[in-house]
């Protein structure tokens, strides 16, 4: 039965419209360009390293993952006038992510001790007041000219100014220790690897009933739960419900969509490369489907209890149109199933799709 929309929820639909487009608005024009220069401005301080490895995986981390850092600075759209500062913090600690990623994702070099020492800098970077470590203790490669402890200090610095950081700092490390957890086990030698993450992640799932371990595993590895409470961080007053709210909203509904399209697009390659894929424990794609159209769900429904919900539910969207505006969808003849997903999302994610489709040819 069709049930017509009542005059309030035509008026909440229409103001939520507008009040998307304004910050997609500024997202693109705004946003964008700066981080685009912070980019630059790291991309010159990589070329610094000293070692040719090191200073291979650096330039190469910001040059082919640089959409990690833009889609994370949409947190920075409502900070007001400390966006500038919140944008330099996001993609630091973005660009330390993905930098490890880069050095673990080395074949020559499947040491799990040298994986953790590498991502204490994660930690350190969350924590100013703390001593830093000799992140490159067990790894082969050592001189970095610097680059990864002034990523470490740029991240102590401007959260150190953000007013309401200590009410998130725990919370925040915590998050960061899953992606840690992740990070260093999905690295290891893979006949070793799949045994230890499932137990890992099963032993997390009493928590968070509903999700398979695949899927906590999934969401352990974004960085978006952690960029909210930095902006939240911003704020000058903030209610620990909202915390809560957040965690409860982020982790594992918005994460784990987030990395789990990001691991629907990188199929083929892989399955040609023989990687991890967390899709690919699924029993077949409409199992996958149905999952990740679950998790689109229960993101948009978790973001009715934010103080902010029309920003989330942009974020939301936005994912879907970033991953599924992908070339790699094309590439895969994967358009149907990409059609199937942003239906579960609603009207206006399509618009946000058209908006991605567009910014992607100029960034």
């Amino acid at each position: 039965m069709n049930v017509s929309m009542t005059q309030t929820e035509t008026v909440y639909a229409r103001s939520s419209t507008h009040r998307q487009a304004r910050i997609m608005y500024h997202y693109i024009f705004k946003t964008l360009p700066l981080v685009k220069k912070e980019l630059n401005r790291w991309r010159q301080q990589a070329r610094l390293c000293v070692d040719p490895v090191l200073k291979t995986q650096a330039l190469n981390s910001i040059n082919n993952k640089d959409f990690h850092c833009y889609g994370g600075a949409v947190f920075a759209v409502n900070a007001g006038q400390k966006e500038k500062e919140l944008i330099r913090l996001i993609v630091a600690y973005q660009t330390i992510c993905d930098y490890l990623d880069n050095l673990c994702d080395r074949n020559d070099c499947l040491d799990g001790q040298a994986f953790l020492k590498l991502h204490v800098s994660l930690l350190d970077a969350l924590q100013p007041d703390r001593g830093k470590s000799d992140y490159y203790q067990y790894y082969p490669n050592q001189d970095d000219g610097g680059y990864l402890d002034k990523l470490v200090d740029c991240c102590r610095n401007y959260l150190k100014d953000l007013p309401t950081f200590q009410m998130v700092q725990d919370d925040m490390v915590s998050l960061a220790q899953w992606y840690i957890n992740l990070q260093v086990k999905k690295h290891l030698d893979p006949e070793q690897r799949e045994s230890i993450l499932i137990k890992w992640a099963e032993g997390n799932l009493p928590k968070y009933p509903g999700i398979r371990w695949q899927e906590f595993a999934a969401a352990s590895g974004s960085t978006l739960a952690i960029f909210a409470l930095m902006a939240l961080a911003g704020r000058s007053r903030v209610d620990p419900e909202e915390i809560q709210h957040i965690l409860k909203a982020y982790f594992p509904w918005i994460c784990g969509l987030h990395i789990l399209l990001d691991y629907f697009i990188d199929q083929q390659e892989d399955r040609e490369g023989g990687d991890l894929n967390f899709t690919f424990y699924y029993a077949d794609d409409t199992d996958m489907l149905y999952r990740l159209g679950y998790f689109v769900r229960q993101a948009h429904q978790q973001t009715v209890c934010l103080d902010d919900p029309v920003f989330a539910k942009t974020v939301v969207e936005g994912l879907l149109a970033l991953y599924l505006s992908d070339p790699k969808i094309k590439i895969q003849e994967y358009q149907q199933k990409a059609r199937t997903l942003l239906s579960q999302s609603g009207q206006s994610t399509y618009l946000i799709y058209y908006l991605c489709s567009v910014v992607r040819r100029f960034f």
